[in-house]
């Protein structure tokens, strides 16, 4: 499962749509358009729908998912977006599409007309297999086997690479200093191009006003220039941000240049460097740069693992390396950016991966490798004694004091001790709020405060007027407080209902007593 959590435009999906998530994207103005495959190769998209950016054939928006049904089984290996916006995407057998905005002909197909579903990109590139594809504003760039880099689309700055400021309308070769060489990594700014060698030179063109090419200079170049500046040092990623590039070296160190008046080179100051400048890590290796030319946002990931940031963060300027406590880069652009758009196209790891906690989930009650039976009921529970051990302390003294292998329970029924021994596997419960009752009084009765806690919190999602009695009965037996508090006031705002239920005819004398007593202190029975 693929976690998109942090996007709010995944927010209306349902769990189990979200589960077959496998590879997303989320890209517009504002993060509201979104393209996502699922575990069966099927193609969705749902947003405003922009420039008819979704690819769906109409320019209609979509709070939820709809299909493209052109892609559906392409498997998609690289997606770009621009800011018209347009999509550009490379498939697993080399193939380009692409569709959207093509005010500039960054479509590749010769015309600017808008693209309003998926196109083979096709004007020399039929007999190459692209793997690689990056936008700009409104140019694209892509990668093929061979180390070739065709250029197409927004022309004025000379991003396109074509040593003229013409519009590119169908894709054509980077050539120039790039004859002979193999490009291994690409990337574009709001109005450059970047590639970088497998000799790890390092390569740009474009817009330079902000000196985001590296050459120690502001002039626009037609053609890729190589960055003299890096001159023995072996780069091995590069990225792009709106005006400010970031470079990756083979030992874990970080080079940025270009505009800096967020704070997005991480150099401690916001003036503009139109050389390349070594960050300060802390001497920490890092294994991936990462910036979108969306925005003024910069992260990096260490070999061990943090994340740090730096630019632009939520409107603040931060202008050195911010250390957090994100696991991935992809999380500083959903929480910190400005658009909170990917930075790249988001994939899950292989299809049979599982997580820690997806794999306690899969054995629990599997009676394969368990070494422990709960017999309730008459019905068998499988479980692991060390799992149950390290998640609660009654089970860690009890399982310390017997080796048996089989349990019985008489104290709670299957229903509810079930639910129990899932919760310690999942860290949820998953009961109505009737049979929550049950459960609420084993947490009590087994101290598990968090458990309690949860039951509570489902109680209260399904309270009624029919139940509200029976389960304010059960707050006060099993001295839930707060339970008890929110059960009490759901009663009197919807008294009349509820003192015409047979729950309440059959209500304990005490209890009915206190009740009428707190609700009279409340004021219910006032005219």
């Amino acid at each position: 499962m693929l976690d998109v959590g942090k996007w709010p435009v995944f927010a209306l999906l349902p769990p189990e749509e979200l589960r077959l998530i496998r590879q997303a994207c989320v890209f517009g103005s504002a993060a509201n358009e979104a393209l996502y495959v699922t575990v069966n190769d099927e193609v969705f998209a749902l947003g405003t729908n922009c420039s008819g950016c979704l690819g769906l054939g109409d320019l209609q928006s979509t709070i939820e998912p709809r299909r493209i049904d052109v892609l559906c089984g392409k498997k998609i290996e690289s997606l770009s977006y621009g800011t018209g916006p347009h999509v550009v995407i490379a498939t697993a057998d080399g193939e380009v599409f692409a569709w959207g905005h093509n005010g500039y002909s960054q479509l590749g197909n010769g015309t600017t007309n808008h693209g309003l579903t998926p196109a083979l990109v096709s004007t020399n590139l039929l007999s190459k297999r692209v793997t690689e594809v990056a936008c700009g504003s409104h140019h694209t760039i892509a990668l093929t086997t061979d180390g070739e880099v065709f250029a197409w689309g927004y022309n004025n700055s000379g991003q396109v690479g074509s040593g003229s400021t013409a519009n590119q309308p169908t894709p054509r070769r980077v050539s120039s200093c790039l004859q002979n060489k193999v490009v291994v990594n690409i990337a574009c700014g709001q109005l450059c191009s970047m590639a970088v060698l497998d000799n790890g030179e390092i390569y740009g063109w474009g817009y330079n006003c902000n000196g985001q090419l590296g050459l120690g200079n502001n002039g626009n170049q037609q053609t890729p220039c190589r960055i003299a500046a890096l001159q023995g040092v072996n780069i091995v990623q590069v990225t792009c941000g709106y005006a400010h590039t970031l470079a990756l070296t083979d030992e874990g160190m970080v080079y940025a240049w270009g505009a800096n008046s967020y704070g997005q080179l991480g150099t401690g100051n916001k003036s503009n460097q139109a050389l390349p400048t070594l960050i300060n890590t802390d001497k920490e290796r890092m294994v991936e740069v990462a910036a979108c030319h969306t925005s003024h946002t910069s992260a990096a990931k260490t070999q061990s693992g943090q994340v740090l940031m730096w630019g632009q963060c939520r409107g603040q300027a931060v202008a050195s390396p911010h250390l957090t406590h994100f696991s991935s880069t992809d999380d500083v652009f959903a929480c910190f950016a400005t658009p909170a758009v990917t930075w790249h196209l988001l994939s899950v790891d292989g299809d049979d991966y599982l997580t820690v906690a997806q794999s306690l989930k899969k054995e629990f009650d599997s009676p394969e490798i368990s070494d422990l039976k709960f017999l309730v009921d008459g019905k068998c529970i499988h479980v692991h004694k060390a799992l149950l051990k390290i998640r609660c302390e009654h089970f860690r003294a009890l399982l310390n004091e017997t080796d048996e292998d089989t349990l019985q329970i008489h104290q709670f029924s299957y229903l509810v001790y079930r639910a129990f021994l899932e919760y310690l596997y999942t860290d949820t419960i998953n009961l109505p709020p009737e049979d929550a009752i049950g459960l609420l009084d084993l947490a009590t009765f087994y101290r598990e405060t968090r458990l309690k806690r949860l039951c509570q919190e489902t109680i209260k999602r399904g309270i009624t007027e029919e139940n509200a009695i029976t389960l304010l009965s059960a707050a006060v037996k099993y001295e839930a407080r707060d339970l008890e508090e929110f059960c009490f006031k759901f009663c009197v705002n919807h008294l009349t209902a509820v003192t015409q239920t047979q729950a309440f005819a059959d209500m304990d004398h005490d209890l009915l007593k206190n009740f009428i007593s707190k609700a009279s202190r409340y004021g219910a029975f006032k005219n």
